[in-house]
């Protein structure tokens, strides 16, 4: 017992050491990243080409375990918990931002299930969460859902928790270790701990062996295609941008695997994309068209290269969709490939 307090004194000492800039900038970071979503109500839309190959690449690899899409996969496990629940229900959403999937979880919640139960929604900016107080009035469930303006840096749990969700938002938390000892200590022998999130390098950059690949394939897009729609610029050779120095995208995401390992057991792992994403996600999906021969055939291009280099080892994937229990869970981890491991899938920075 001494010795894990003292490991874990030294952890937090050489945290404090490793990641003093992040933190001594942190209100600055802070207040930009409060402004950057004061009037964002849609911070989860994406290009029609990322459509194009999620059902395409991403649906065979989500439906044998009943998954249609990212946001059904947080209903169909709260709804199981619902269903087993001997007591009123407690669900809590880690920066949940607009909480636009957290009032549809309600609302889908309700329509299946007569237990009763509440989810809260906490995060640090208030104009999101006043939005999110419109959505639970529109859709008629203000009853169920209630909202707390606070900082998951600092987040203490009020006690034992049925479902924690964190959807697309651990890779914005600079105590990442803080964060995932209090969501254990939230956490029963039945609880779950959902996560959709990042996990590949810090500021959603290219690791050296991504990026090489990645200019591979740079060098055939048409000149228009090298738009960058984001940061408003021409990018005629790819940039490896570092999004973590204007705020906190992608602040510690390269940690985020590795210390989850060390806390939970992972029940579900469902891990994908690495260099595709450069192409389908927001800066540059824009400039493909999904329904054109040339753009989709690319496209197929790439996403093998991605499923060649991760079953191989030589690339590691960039974001995963995940369903965690406590230490004492001993059933063995659902995934889509017996060679994508939680361990396996764990780039070492060095």
């Amino acid at each position: 017992m001494m010795n894990s307090l003292l490991r874990r004194l030294r952890q937090k000492v050489a945290q404090k050491q490793q990641h003093g800039p992040i933190l001594e900038n942190y209100r600055d970071k802070l207040a930009a990243e409060i402004e950057a979503f004061r009037e964002n109500e849609e911070v989860h839309d994406l290009p029609e080409i990322f459509h194009y190959w999620s059902n395409k690449y991403l649906l065979p690899i989500f439906q044998p375990h009943g998954i249609a899409h990212p946001e059904q996969f947080f209903f169909l496990y709260t709804n199981r918990a619902l269903a087993v629940a001997t007591k009123p229900m407690r669900i809590i959403s880690i920066g949940a931002g607009n909480c636009d999937m957290e009032t549809r979880l309600a609302s889908e919640l309700k329509q299946t299930s007569a237990r009763p139960f509440t989810i809260e929604c906490t995060d640090i900016n208030q104009h999101m969460l006043d939005r999110g107080a419109e959505h639970a009035r529109s859709l008629g469930v203000e009853d169920s859902v209630v909202f707390q303006n606070s900082d998951f840096n600092r987040w203490e749990p009020a006690g034992e928790y049925d479902v924690i969700i964190a959807n697309q938002c651990l890779h914005h938390v600079v105590e990442l270790e803080h964060l995932f000892d209090a969501i254990a200590g939230a956490m029963g022998p039945h609880s779950l701990f959902l996560t959709s999130d990042m996990i590949g390098r810090n500021g959603h950059q290219r690791w050296p062996e991504a990026l090489e690949l990645v200019n591979e394939f740079w060098q055939e897009l048409p000149k228009s295609y090298r738009w960058n729609r984001l940061l408003k610029r021409q990018e005629q050779a790819y940039m490896n941008h570092d999004c973590s120095t204007e705020g906190f995208e992608g602040i510690r995401a390269q940690d985020i695997l590795a210390l989850l390992t060390e806390r939970f057991q992972f029940e579900l792992f469902l891990p994908f994309l690495n260099i595709v994403s450069v192409f389908i996600d927001r800066p540059f999906g824009g400039n493909f068209d999904a329904s054109a021969d040339w753009d989709r055939n690319f496209i197929d291009r790439v996403h093998q290269r991605d499923v060649e280099g991760m079953l191989s080892g030589e690339l590691k994937p960039t974001q995963m969709l995940a369903v965690l229990r406590t230490s004492d869970f001993t059933e063995s981890t659902a995934q889509w490939h017996p060679k994508m491991t939680p361990e396996a899938c764990i780039r070492p920075p060095d």
